[in-house]
């Protein structure tokens, strides 16, 4: 399987300076029998430089920087089935060399092996083929360390020179030394001691790196029968040790691990690179296969990433699936802990998360190393992704801010896009660090070169945050109206290295967000008469902030009918997208955690007093002229209203519903009769029902009272019904409560078990209140509530009880897990097949009882938010609003209605009188 080939290697990254008191950790290696090691946000993901090998050479299957310092940039890139040309070697592998400023598709070959062939040696007066250079992989593995590249072919296999020859895979490499100049081979494992139980079966250059100081490492997993070794030396001596006259050769100083004892089999050693003794030894849940140093905090530290893409990882349900995981250590002054500091988990079944780690050195120049993590089998048609993860004080971000996946058509076989990774190099010398991805499948290597970045933040203010309507003090310049108007003030700074003096930038303002599709846009911009506005604004680099002023003005109140909800102000900005590109043909980008959109709010000052806001107490008397209608009779009806507001502040956009029946047909307004005008009621339909709208004022101010009579003919009776009925309902918009307004969502940890009702989530209190108001007692009370349970097929909320003094049915159970809660459980009755629009909704019914005048009973209902749904819950959603402290009142008459985005709850109040005379 040769997959597993290229995610083994051991790797080293050298940051201390300063040795703390215990085995300098400046001089660690790290032995790895299987893993891959490399060295991200802003990467140019829409224009990569794309660089193509020959068809099914696995051009792509390593590749690296290599930055000789007195020459520009170039890209080495591994094919280790590639033709060398070698007579009677096939697929004997390659290193291409791609220099960075000759473009696309500009590679050629690297010709370490200036041999014509594999080598033959006399044994025993016979000329026998002592190597074997076919299929041996060369390029598996290639590193480069100034002006010097090491390339690996680990399924190189000679013929020993023992009196029973046998062929054993011991791999060799080849070491290029000041820019090509030289080529030398360095094959530790072509020794004296090749057999099954020895290095026979070594493998060396399955993993290969240099340490900063340019000493070579060299991994053979198959030593010893598969425990693995190490090999260590330096360029000189490997150098000063070549005689291509021979082919075992003693390296002077070399390095060397040892067989171990048993109980080292399947571990991770860090060795101590001054005698390559264990220093550290982590043991892992499962397989690992991937590991990496790099440094998050700028503190002379290294910190450890170990990839495990085999993890399988447990699901809510018992059942697991393969996604991967990688492991952080992070480095404490005293070393490192043997637990892993934070895991990352995969999200692609089968994908190997993990299989490939690179650091990415600071891509986003925030003073923490980022890092890319492979997923070679990720992706709808499993092309592989690279995760792109932020370091951050405690590691690595916990989200990726940047996913990279290959754009080509997908093929017949996996693209092993991902598989080979290599960063924290600039290679276009723009001073933000470069990624190269290998895709092997399909014989391509990916260059993503990092974006300049833009820090920027914006201030948005508005000064009153209320209009008053009485107070004109802005006039339209067209026309010469004077309107209510506020003021609006905007401020922009952005900082960044490697950016323009000067920075473009497009802001939009967007005013009101309306409730109703079609309202008319209450406020609008002063200069423009418009509600968005669009402004392209240059910032300096680092210098004081710019800023913009301008007016809003409040349309007159006739023309719109929505008085009570806030005016929303918002303000987005952007990079301006015409801005030129810089001398590397980049453009910058922003930060992605810059918060780009802010918002504001205002207030239409009401009639409700000093708080400005209004908690009206509206109530309803109905008389009927008519008690008998007759079959085939017109029977012309007339009824007659009394509404009042006898609450402390006036009742928004209030309205009269009467619902008419299939009996029945409206007629008009009674004329002459009362204080309603013939032009307030309205003939509607709604929901298939027939109904008359009558406005009753906006606001029906405090005190007010209002007489208005309908008049309706019923044709259409019938004896199968022994009555009529017409049902009035009056009702106002309103605020909506609940405790606390927002929740903000702790991350989800997939798998993690629910046993307590804390793992489900935030907890959310509901409190509702039936208030009998009076004027008389009422004999049953009945509300009617419904939260969705799913949307979109999310879990969303978890009921976990109530408290009423009630009888409560309820369609599904409460705390169907039977998780540990607080208080008390009402019973349910048997579930009903109710639905709330498309979503799987909790309904419950509760019949309150008698009510005396002025007597109140409240409901306590509590659920959880389910953290794996969503990162931020603003519960304006599920009808809360801070503003009424959590209490929504429920008065005699009419229903307590609530705006809500998903259209699936409403409570309301039926109250049933004790008798006709007391309506």
């Amino acid at each position: 399987n040769h997959l597993g080939w290229k995610n083994s290697l051991l790797c080293f990254q050298q940051t201390s300076t300063t040795p703390p008191p215990r085995p300098p950790l400046h001089h660690l290696l790290l032995l790895l029998l299987s893993g891959l090691c490399a060295w991200g946000f802003n990467l140019d993901s829409k224009a990569p430089t794309v660089l193509i090998g020959p068809p099914g050479s696995f051009f792509g299957f390593s590749v690296d920087f290599y930055l000789p310092e007195e020459q520009s940039g170039s890209i080495l890139v591994g094919a280790p089935k590639a033709e060398t040309g070698q007579p009677e070697i096939t697929q004997g592998g390659a290193v291409f060399y791609c220099p960075w400023h000759l473009g696309n598709n500009s590679c050629t070959t690297i010709e370490f092996d200036s041999s014509q062939g594999s080598r033959l040696e006399e044994l025993n007066g016979t000329l026998e083929q002592m190597e074997f250079k076919s299929l041996q992989w060369f390029g598996a593995t290639v590193k480069s360390h100034g002006k010097s590249i090491l390339a690996c072919a680990p399924l190189y296999s000679w013929r020993t020179t023992k009196d029973e020859p046998q062929r054993e895979v011991v791999g060799t490499c080849y070491l290029s030394i000041n820019n090509f100049t030289k080529f030398v081979e360095y094959a530790p494992c072509r020794s004296d001691l090749n057999s099954p139980a020895g290095q026979g079966y070594c493998q060396s250059g399955f993993s290969a790196e240099f340490t900063k100081a340019g000493r070579v490492l060299l991994g053979g997993p198959g030593s010893y029968f598969w425990q693995g070794q190490v090999f260590s030396a330096t360029q000189e001596a490997i150098e000063e040790s070549y005689d291509p006259e021979f082919l075992n050769v003693v390296v002077r100083e070399e390095l060397k691990t040892q067989q171990a004892h048993i109980k080292e089999d399947d571990s991770y050693l860090v060795l101590n690179g001054s005698d390559i003794r264990p220093l550290y030894n982590f043991s892992g849940e499962q397989v690992k296969r991937s590991i990496c140093y790099t440094e998050f905090i700028w503190a002379q530290l290294d910190d450890l990433l170990i990839g495990a893409p085999l993890f399988m990882e447990k699901m809510e349900d018992g059942c697991v699936q393969e996604v991967g995981r990688v492991y952080i250590y992070l480095q404490k002054t005293y070393g490192m802990e043997p637990g892993a500091s934070a895991v990352l988990t995969g999200d692609q079944e089968f994908g190997r998360f993990g299989s490939a780690i690179a650091s990415l050195g600071d891509l986003n120049q925030d003073g923490y190393n980022d890092v890319a993590i492979g997923v070679p089998f990720g992706g709808t048609a499993k092309q592989g992704m690279v995760y792109v993860y932020n370091g951050q004080h405690n590691g690595l971000h916990p989200k990726p801010s940047q996913v990279l996946q290959g754009y080509w058509s997908p093929g017949q076989v996996p693209d092993f896009y991902g598989l080979a990774l290599r960063g924290a190099k600039d290679l276009d010398g723009n001073g933000y660090p470069d990624l190269i991805v290998g895709a092997f499948g399909v014989d391509r290597a990916m260059v993503y070169r990092g974006r300049p970045i833009v820090h920027a933040s914006a201030t948005l203010s508005i000064f009153p945050t209320m209009f008053n309507p009485e107070e004109r003090a802005c006039t339209l310049e067209e026309t010469g109206t004077p309107v209510a108007c506020i003021n609006l003030s905007f401020c922009l700074n952005a900082s960044g290295k490697h950016v323009p003096d000067s920075i473009g930038f497009t802001v939009e303002l967007h005013l009101d967000h309306l409730k109703h599709k079609g309202a008319v846009k209450r406020a609008l911009f002063l200069h423009s008469q418009q509600s968005h506005f669009i402004q392209t604004l240059q910032v300096r680099n680092g210098a004081s902030s710019e800023c913009r002023e301008m007016k809003i003005y409040l349309r007159n109140e006739s023309e719109f009918r929505d008085k009570l909800s806030p005016i929303h102000l918002s303000l987005n900005f952007s990079l301006d997208p015409e801005a030129p590109t810089d001398a590397h043909g980049l453009q910058p980008i922003l930060n992605y955690r810059t918060r780009n959109r802010i918002e504001q709010k205002a207030q239409i000052q009401l009639d409700c007093g000093e708080d400005n806001v209004c908690v009206p107490d509206l109530q309803l008397d109905v008389f009927g002229d008519h008690t008998v209608a007759y079959l085939g009779d017109k029977n012309t009806v007339n009824l007659s209203f009394h509404a009042m507001n006898r609450g402390e502040g006036g009742a928004y956009e209030a309205e009269l519903h009467v619902t008419v029946p299939p009996e029945a047909d409206y007629i008009g307004v009674q004329r002459n009769y009362g204080n309603i005008s013939s032009q307030s009621c309205r003939y509607d339909t709604v929901n298939d029902t027939n109904m008359v709208i009558c406005d009753l004022g906006n606001p029906m101010k405090a005190g007010v009272s209002l007489w208005g009579g309908l008049r309706f003919t019923v044709p259409r009776v019938t004896d199968a019904k022994p009555s009529i009925q017409f049902d009035f309902q009056i009702h106002s918009e309103s605020f909506e409560a609940s405790r606390p307004d927002a929740v903000p969502l702790p991350g989800w940890v997939p798998g993690r078990l629910v046993k307590r009702e804390q793992d489900i989530g935030p907890a959310v209190c509901h409190v509702y209140e039936f208030v009998n108001d009076g004027p008389s007692a009422i004999s049953e009370g009945v509300l009617d509530l419904s939260c969705p349970l799913q949307v979109q097929g999310r879990a969303v909320l978890y009921v976990t009880r109530y408290m009423v003094p009630a009888n409560c049915t309820s369609n599904s159970p409460i705390n169907p897990l039977r998780l540990q809660v607080k208080g008390d459980l009402c019973g349910w009755g048997n579930r009903k097949d109710e639905k709330c629009h498309e979503d799987e909704c909790f309904q419950l019914h509760c019949r309150m009882g008698a009510l005396q005048r002025q007597e109140s009973v409240s409901l306590h209902f509590y659920f959880r938010i389910w953290s794996k749904s969503f990162q931020q819950v603003n519960l304006l959603y599920f009808w809360c609003s801070p503003d009424f402290n959590c209490l929504g009142r429920i008065l005699c008459l009419g229903f307590f209605k609530r705006s809500l985005p998903y259209g699936t709850a409403m409570e309301k109040a039926q109250l049933k009188p004790q008798a006709a005379s007391e309506a």
